[in-house]
This record gives structure tokens, C-alpha cells and sequence, in this order.
């Protein structure tokens, strides 16, 4: 017997976090055209290395803001899990892209160690009070999402904070002494710091990714309860997985240790409900064995 009980979608979250993201992508593709621009009047490489790191992100978002769009399509018969896979895919798309633009950076700044050159200076400094507030608004409205795509978006738009506030830094200096090199000084420091935590969290969507538990403690917690109740002799086959690193999903096979009626068994499986309800699972599938039954999934 299967008891298939499905937890409430959270579609009003879903469309919240799509609008945020669109608004991420908006704001930073019309700040890099602007960056682009100033780039270029200013002479500033730094400046114009961000501006193409910034064009990557304006890809990346807008990637990440289709396949999130898509994740919120209802489940069809070829997607029976529905689409929210998508988002996961747009994660971990991102983490590697902004991997991927942060050793580009490393491998732009390095060199200038050896040979930096001195930027138009006003310039640096009004882009960098522009670029921090308007990267700095998108940063603060991705913060309040809580899916694993907005998690790793908003760490592209926190690296490009990051830079302008190095920028602002290096302006200011700039204008009082001649000192060019501080520029790659605190982008190699920056990216080196953004880096490290992009891929922490790209550890976490490739594990996901693979359908690994996303919560080990979780699963000895809801073992505890079944087993916890006098007709439950064994649970076996507790599989929890993630769909999108929010919505999860959880199987499993409880054995009875004795006979009940269909009445006590409807009980049962209200009671059940009623304690998983805590963990907000997606979608839960429980398969109730009786003690001298033969699970038709036993190795």
C-alpha cells in the first residue's frame, strides 16, 4: 500500500523569487553598458575588466531568471516531479560561470602587479559610487531569497560590491598619491575572498545536484519518530533527496510488527502526516509493509 501525500508548493515564494532575479538582471545589464562607457573615458583597465566580468553575470542572471521561470511550470507527464530541477541547473550553471570569471580576474590583475598604470582617477571614483549603489540595491533584493539560485546570484552581485567598494578605495588613494598598484592589490584580494565561498556553495549545488541528502541529520531525526511508534517494527529504504536545494522529497518502507485494520492504519498514517509536517517535505511516498511480507525492492 503507497500513501502519497504532497506538501503545499510555495508558488507565491517562487514567483517572488523570479521577480527578484529579474530585477538583478535588469539592473546589471544597464550597468554594464554604463560601466563600459566609463571604462572607456576613463581609461581605467580595472573598470573595463569589471564591465566584461559584469557582462558574464548579465548572462548568467538572465540564464538563471529563464530556468527559474521554467522551474515554476506545474509537473507534466515527462517532468512528474515538475520543473524545479531547472533552478537547481541554473545554480549550478552560475557557481561555474562566476568560478570560471573570478580565475579570469586573478589571471587579468596578477600581472599588473608588475606594471600598473595610473587611471583618470575622478572618473573611478563617481563609477564606483554608481556601481556600489546600484549593485549594492540588486545584492539587497536577492538577500531575501531563499533558493539556491538567488544564494549563488547574489554572490555574483556581491563580488561586483566588492570590487566598486576596492575601487572607491583605490580612487580615493589615488588622488592623494600615486600608488597604481593598489588597484590589483584589492582585486586580487576581493575575488580571492568571493572565490572561496562560490565554491563553497558550488560544493553544495553539485552534491544536490547528485541527489545527495540534503540534511544527513534529518534523516536520523524522521527514522527516530516512525520507529518510535509500538506497530512500526523497522523503516528501510528512507531515501530524502532535493529538487532545487528547497523543496525536498522523501520515500520509504515501514514495516508493521503486527495486524491492524484498515481503521487504525488510516490513523496511523494521519499521525505520520501530522509529524512530518515539520520537515515541509515537497512530496513524501510511504510504503506500509506488514511483518510477514516480502518488500518487492529487498536486494
Amino acid at each position: 500500500m503507497h500513501n502519497h501525500s504532497h506538501g503545499h508548493d510555495h508558488p507565491h515564494n517562487d514567483e517572488d523569487a523570479s521577480r527578484r532575479i529579474g530585477w538583478a538582471f535588469f539592473l546589471n545589464l544597464t550597468f554594464t553598458i554604463i560601466e563600459f562607457i566609463g571604462g572607456w573615458l576613463t581609461n581605467s583597465t580595472a573598470i573595463m575588466a569589471d564591465a566584461i566580468h559584469d557582462l558574464g553575470d548579465s548572462i548568467s542572471i538572465g540564464t538563471a531568471w529563464g530556468l527559474n521561470k521554467l522551474s515554476n511550470k506545474p509537473a507534466s507527464s515527462q517532468f512528474s516531479y515538475g520543473y524545479k530541477r531547472f533552478s537547481l541547473l541554473g545554480a549550478l550553471i552560475n557557481g561555474l560561470v562566476l568560478t570560471v570569471g573570478s580565475v579570469f580576474i586573478l589571471i587579468e590583475a596578477i600581472p599588473r602587479l608588475a606594471n600598473p598604470e595610473m587611471p583618470q582617477v575622478e572618473g573611478m571614483l563617481l563609477l564606483a559610487i554608481f556601481g556600489m549603489v546600484v549593485n549594492g540595491y540588486a545584492a539587497y533584493k536577492l538577500s531575501h531569497g531563499k533558493t539556491l539560485n538567488e544564494r549563488v546570484l547574489n554572490w555574483h552581485l556581491l563580488e561586483d560590491v566588492l570590487g566598486w567598494i576596492a575601487i572607491f578605495i583605490v580612487s580615493i588613494v589615488l588622488m592623494f598619491v600615486e600608488w597604481p598598484i593598489l588597484d590589483p592589490i584589492l582585486s586580487i584580494g576581493f575575488t580571492l575572498f568571493i572565490l572561496f565561498n562560490v565554491v563553497r556553495t558550488l560544493k553544495t549545488t553539485l552534491m544536490l545536484f547528485l541527489q545527495a541528502t540534503p540534511d544527513i541529520d534529518s534523516i536520523e531525526n524522521i527514522k527516530s519518530k516512525i520507529v518510535s511508534k509500538a506497530i512500526v517494527g523497522e523503516v528501510h529504504h528512507l531515501h530524502i533527496w532535493s529538487l532545487d536545494g528547497e523543496h525536498n522529497v522523501l520515500t520509504a518502507h515501514i514495516v508493521l510488527n503486527t495486524e491492524i485494520s484498515n481503521e487504525e492504519l488510516k490513523s496511523y498514517k494521519l499521525e505520520l502526516r501530522q509529524e512530518l509536517k515539520e520537515f515541509d517535505f515537497a512530496h513524501t511516498t510511504i510504503e506500509i509493509e506488514f511483518i510477514d511480507e516480502q518488500c518487492r525492492d529487498a536486494s
